[in-house]
């Protein structure tokens, strides 16, 4: 029995050895993570449809569901239906000004007949000036009604405008009541459920693209030399005792401040107090999960 023990131990340590030379064998280690993007509402009201489910991998641009939105819809349609009214209003410029012209012509062509009369001696000079002060009223008269259509024409299109802007906010309001997904990935929390009450802000889902991950491990500053942004590093994924991944990675991003070393970190020197984070993107093969241990090796 004491030789079954001893051998238990022996394994053990050798375990632990072996572990730790592992460890010693990467420059930096840390956590996989992705970018989140928590998905809110946009709109106020009832959610009628909302029907996704948590792990589910979405497409950029897919319709998730709706808020209700009747009296958007509706508020449309009145203000639609002013337009159309204002429009019916406007005045027709020249049916409405036909008259004073037939006028004006009438009497110019009364003006050229005492002309011809007055050369006969058939006519006065008053009955001249009489007939050339109305053909002067009824040119201004003329001028006067041109003016006064055309401000009521420009104030019903005024009117009319700025009505065709409160249908562009409804229409932006009904767009926002519509749960589109912004970008592909995979739902990691639901948040809410259909026939819940949503205003704007409220957290609907959180979505992720796991296909391109991130992993935040951390360098001590004598490692800082050995790095860059842009430089290609071997990543290895911890899933488990010796079993291990490798994934090719790329240095997308070096804290410019260093911090204490997080208490789940282990760097290479375990003496170093102060750290900085190191982002490296790889991509997955659909083994890698968010919170999963790993860590990186410098290539030469």
């Amino acid at each position: 029995m004491k030789t079954v023990s001893y051998l238990i131990v022996a394994a053990s340590t050798l375990l632990m050895l072996s572990c730790g030379k592992t460890k010693d064998r990467l420059d930096a280690n840390g956590t996989f993570e992705a970018t989140e993007i928590i998905v809110s509402s946009e709109a106020t009201g009832k959610l009628m449809q909302f029907n996704i489910q948590e792990g589910q991998v979405l497409e950029a641009g897919q319709q998730l569901g709706y808020i209700d939105s009747l009296q958007l819809s509706l508020r449309k349609l009145q203000l639609q239906a002013s337009m159309k009214a204002m429009e019916i209003r406007k005045p027709d410029t020249r049916k409405q000004i036909a008259a004073i012209e037939q006028q004006i012509a009438t009497a110019k062509t009364e003006k050229n007949r005492i002309v011809n009369l007055l050369k006969a001696n058939a006519a006065n000079q008053k009955q001249l000036d009489d007939i050339n002060a109305l053909i002067a009223l009824l040119e201004k008269q003329l001028d006067a009604q041109k003016s006064t259509l055309s401000i009521t024409d420009r104030g019903i299109g005024s009117d009319n405008e700025a009505l065709g802007y409160q249908v562009e906010q409804l229409n932006d309001q009904l767009k926002k009541c519509l749960i589109t997904n912004p970008v592909k990935g995979t739902v990691l929390v639901k948040y809410s459920e259909a026939g819940e009450v949503s205003v704007p802000g409220k957290a609907l889902y959180k979505i992720a693209d796991l296909d391109q991950m991130i992993l935040r491990a951390y360098v001590t500053s004598a490692q800082l030399d050995q790095i860059k942004i842009g430089q290609t590093v071997k990543v290895f994924a911890d899933f488990g005792i010796e079993k291990k991944r490798e994934y090719a990675g790329t240095i997308s991003w070096i804290s410019a401040k260093s911090e204490f070393t997080p208490k789940t970190i282990q760097t290479q020197d375990e003496r170093a107090n102060l750290v900085y984070a190191v982002k490296v993107h790889l991509t997955n093969d659909g083994y890698l999960k968010i919170g999963m241990y790993g860590g990186f090796k410098i290539t030469p």
